[in-house]
Parts: structure tokens; C-alpha cells; sequence
């Protein structure tokens, strides 16, 4: 059976400065993304452990953590690639158009953002998703790594807004991390992950 493992970074660790910088992210990619890497792949031995010899008083331990490290490793390798070297990306195409239409404007998209990310309690990340049910963009808050996530959705732009990615740069002012962030994005990735989830199969959610 395969392991999870580290993805690469898709560029250097510098090459998303001065927005975020290298030393953040040699440390976020090699030391953060690792141990989630790590702890999902030690939970599922646990889980076939537990299953083969009928010592199953931890299951529900095991699967939470399963589920906090599985989402942690899920989240950060899209994460990654939501990023590009500085290029001030806006929305193009079909995503374009919807985000149009969903908040009336790339510009009111990115206030209705902003605050949404501002009112994150603790740990968590801010997604731009396509529901697959409804057939419409969705932002959401994500507690942690994998709390609040309803089913049939599809992150399309990830934002970490766990300390541990900007306290480095921006101590304790997460607002800075945020407008710093756009010029950052890759909307390109966003569009790909657009064209691909809506070309899905639904019908099994519908």
C-alpha cells in the first residue's frame, strides 16, 4: 500500500518574496507539511494495526487523528500551488464571470474575503469552493485543518491563516498577511481546478 508523501514546492522558497518569505516557507513546507505527512501516514498503520488484531478501543482517537493530519497534508498541497511568483493575477475566464456574478465584482469579492479570514477564531483557513450541489462558488471558514467542510465541495484557492504561516513577517496583524496574499495568487491554478470540478460527474450528490 502506498504512503502519503511531500510534494516539492512548486518554485523556490524565496520566490514568493516579499509577500512571504523564504525562511517562512522552508519552514512551513519542510517542517509543517512533513509532520502532517507523517501523522497520516502513522494513523492509517494504526487504523490497519487496530483492524487486524481486534483492538479497536482507540478507533475513534485514530480516525480524528487521521483526519486532522489526511486534511492538513490535502490542504497545504493545494495551497502551494494556489501560489506564483508575484504577478498580481486577477480572475479570468469562467471563474471570472462567476465570481462576477456571486459577489458582484472581483473587488467586492476580495472585501467579502478579507473579512471573512479577519473573523476566523484560532486556527483555520479561508476557501474559495465550487459546490458541486448547488452548482455555485462558495466561500467558507475551515476550523483547523478539516473542521466545517461540508460534503460535495471543491476547494478551488486555499488561504492558511494558521500562525505558523505569517507570524514570522506579520506577528499578529493577519490583515497585513491577507492583502499581502493577493498579489500572490495563482488564478490560473484556480481557473484549471474550476474547469476540472465542474466537469465532474454529480450526479451521485444530486
Amino acid at each position: 500500500m502506498p504512503v502519503y508523501t511531500l510534494p516539492d514546492l512548486p518554485y523556490d522558497y524565496s520566490a514568493l518574496e516579499p509577500y512571504i518569505s523564504g525562511k517562512i516557507m522552508e519552514l512551513h513546507h519542510d517542517k509543517h507539511h512533513q509532520a502532517y505527512v507523517n501523522g497520516a501516514n502513522q494513523a492509517l498503520e494504526q487504523i490497519h494495526d487496530a483492524a487486524e488484531s481486534g483492538d479497536v478501543a482507540q478507533s475513534n482517537l485514530l480516525e480524528k487523528n487521521l483526519a486532522f493530519n489526511l486534511a492538513g497534508h490535502k490542504n497545504h498541497t493545494i495551497f502551494w500551488k494556489n501560489m506564483a511568483p508575484a504577478n498580481d493575477q486577477e480572475p479570468t475566464g469562467e471563474l471570472k464571470a462567476a465570481i462576477e456574478e456571486q459577489f458582484g465584482g472581483f473587488q467586492g469579492f476580495q472585501t467579502y474575503f478579507e473579512s471573512m479570514c479577519a473573523g476566523i477564531q484560532g486556527s483555520g483557513w479561508a476557501v474559495l469552493a465550487w459546490d458541486a450541489l448547488g452548482e455555485r462558488l462558495v466561500t467558507l471558514q475551515m476550523y483547523d485543518h478539516q473542521g466545517n467542510l461540508p460534503v460535495t465541495i471543491y476547494p478551488l484557492v486555499m488561504l492558511d491563516l494558521w500562525e505558523h504561516a505569517y507570524y514570522l513577517d506579520y506577528q499578529n496583524v493577519r490583515a497585513d498577511y491577507v492583502k499581502a496574499w493577493w498579489h500572490i495568487v495563482n488564478w490560473q491554478d484556480a481557473s484549471n481546478r474550476f474547469d476540472e470540478v465542474r466537469a465532474l460527474n454529480t450526479t451521485l450528490v444530486k
